[in-house]
C-alpha cells in the first residue's frame, strides 16, 4: 500500500511539473519562436539533468550499449512533446488543452498496457477501462461546454 501512495504523489507531482513547464514553454515562445523554445528548454533541462546525475547518479553510463537503440529517441519524442504541447496551449489555453493530452496519454498508455508495446507487462484491457475512457470524454465536453 505504501508504494501505491508514493506512486500517487509523485504522479500528482509529476502532473503539476508538466503543467507548469507547459505554460512556461508557451510563454517564452511568446517571445523567442518556438523552435528556439524547445531549443531553450532542453537545453536547461540537459544542464540541470547533468547536475542533478553528478549529485545523485548511482547508475553507470558505460550500459548504454544494452539499451534498445529504439529508447533512445526518448530525447527527440521530447522535442515533439514540448512543440506540441506549446502549440496546443497557445491555441486552445492551458486547462482545456492539457485536458486532450491527459486524454491521449491515458488512450495511448491503455493501448500500450494491452498489447504489452516496448517491453511492457500486458495489461488486459475490460469494461472498466473503456468506461473511464468514455467518462473523461464527457468530461472534456461539459468542460469546454459554451466556454
Amino acid at each position: 500500500m505504501e508504494k501505491i501512495i508514493i506512486g500517487i504523489i509523485y504522479s500528482l507531482f509529476a502532473g503539476t511539473l508538466v503543467a507548469t513547464q507547459n505554460v512556461f514553454s508557451a510563454r517564452i515562445s511568446e517571445k523567442i519562436g518556438m523552435w528556439e523554445t524547445t531549443v531553450v528548454v532542453h537545453l536547461v533541462g540537459l544542464i540541470f539533468a547533468i547536475v542533478l546525475a553528478s549529485l545523485l547518479g548511482s547508475g553507470n553510463y558505460k550500459n548504454i550499449g544494452e539499451v534498445n537503440k529504439l529508447y533512445l529517441l526518448a530525447g527527440a519524442v521530447g522535442v515533439g512533446i514540448i512543440y506540441n504541447i506549446t502549440m496546443g496551449i497557445s491555441a486552445l489555453g492551458a486547462s482545456f488543452s492539457i485536458t486532450l493530452i491527459v486524454i491521449a496519454q491515458l488512450g495511448f498508455a491503455t493501448v500500450i498496457d494491452t498489447f504489452g508495446l516496448f517491453g511492457s507487462d500486458r495489461i488486459p484491457f475490460d469494461g472498466t477501462k473503456l468506461s473511464g475512457i468514455i467518462i473523461m470524454i464527457i468530461g472534456v465536453i461539459i468542460f469546454k461546454w459554451r466556454g
